[in-house]
Formats: C-alpha cells, sequence, structure tokens
C-alpha cells in the first residue's frame, strides 16, 4: 500500500496538468470490463484523464435492463450514451477471469452469496472451457458475446445504433501477453486489432 499512498502524494503536485479536466469530460468510449485489478483500460488503450468513460463489474456483466429497477451499471451506460454522447462502447473480456471460470466450472459460490447473485446476472452459461486451458478464452469470448447482446438491449443504446450514432464492440484482452482482439463480426471470430 505504501507506494500506492506515497505516488497518490506526488500526483497532486502539477496542477496545471489538470486544470482543465474541471471544464468537463467529453470521453468518446464507454469501456465496460471486469473488476479484475490486472486489467487497466487506460493503460491498455493508452487513455489520457478524461478520454475514457470506465464501467467495470465483476466479470464484466451487463445486468438486464429493468427500468422499475435501475441499476447502476444501467445509469452508467445511460449517462455515457444520452449526457456524454459517447460514439463507441467496448465490451471487454480478459483470459483468466475468475468470475467467467466460476460460471464454466459450476463453482460452489455459497460461501460469496452476493458474488453468486451476481454472476446469474452473466446472460448464459458461457461455453465450456478446456479444463487444460487456464485462460478460459473460449469461454470469456463467448461471454463477451453474451454481454454484447444484453447491451443492445438497453433503450438508449438500441436507439443510438438504429440512428448510426453508435457502435458497440467486443474485445478480448490477454493479461498474460498483452494482446488485444476484437470480434469481427463477418467471420465470428476475435482478431487482432
Amino acid at each position: 500500500m505504501q507506494p500506492l499512498i506515497d505516488n497518490a502524494r506526488t500526483f497532486g503536485q502539477r496542477p496545471e496538468e489538470f486544470a482543465r479536466l474541471a471544464e468537463g469530460q467529453s470521453p468518446q468510449v464507454l469501456f465496460i470490463t471486469c473488476s479484475d485489478s490486472r486489467v487497466v483500460p487506460a493503460l491498455i488503450t493508452g487513455a489520457r484523464p478524461g478520454e475514457l468513460f470506465e464501467l467495470r463489474t465483476a466479470g464484466n456483466i451487463v445486468p438486464p435492463y429493468v427500468s422499475e429497477h435501475p441499476t447502476a451499471e444501467a445509469a452508467t451506460i445511460e449517462y455515457a450514451v444520452q449526457v456524454l454522447g459517447v460514439s463507441d462502447i467496448v465490451v471487454c473480456g480478459h483470459s483468466h477471469c475468475g468470475a467467467v471460470g466460476a460460471l464454466v466450472r459450476g463453482d460452489d459460490l455459497d460461501a460469496v452469496p452476493a458474488v453468486r447473485d451476481w454472476l446469474a446476472h452473466a446472460a448464459d452459461k458461457p461455453a465450456p472451457a478446456d479444463p487444460g486451458d487456464p485462460t478460459v478464452a473460449a469461454a470469456v469470448q463467448h461471454h463477451v458475446l453474451a454481454q454484447l447482446l444484453r447491451l443492445r438491449s438497453y433503450p438508449c443504446v438500441e436507439k443510438g445504433l438504429a440512428e448510426g450514432r453508435l457502435r458497440v464492440r467486443g474485445w478480448y484482452y490477454e493479461v498474460h501477453t498483452g494482446a488485444v482482439r476484437e470480434h469481427r463480426a463477418d467471420t465470428d471470430t476475435f482478431k487482432s486489432l
């Protein structure tokens, strides 16, 4: 923890670098990804403060849209699309994902009921994983596509797509190599960016 505290102490000693941020934000992208500490959206994309609007959830899950029971995730998505006017939404899954791994293995999550109940929002069970593959790559990629389908059902996203002012993208990030792949609809595969 001490190195993080030391950095935080010196971080605010450059106010001239941050003054423009007080004027507001205008990110182009909403980046939905996992809470996993190995996935750092600004590091992956090279974004500077104010350039990337982030939504991080366990397993990069986009919960069902239910207008009578708003969620923080739905509010973040709606704000990004309707207020900030993002032009792209990226759903980024990653290798070695504990959430997807737990789903495909059928892990007993009774000791962590909040996690268990959150993972029930995964849309559908990810494709079976090769037991010898710790990356759970195929299952994570399937999961990303399921979350994209769920995202498309949000009214603000559906409207933005229909009007041609919004694009949605599925990414897969390998934590062990740093490689990023994007889903290509024409081939239904994840290819290098």
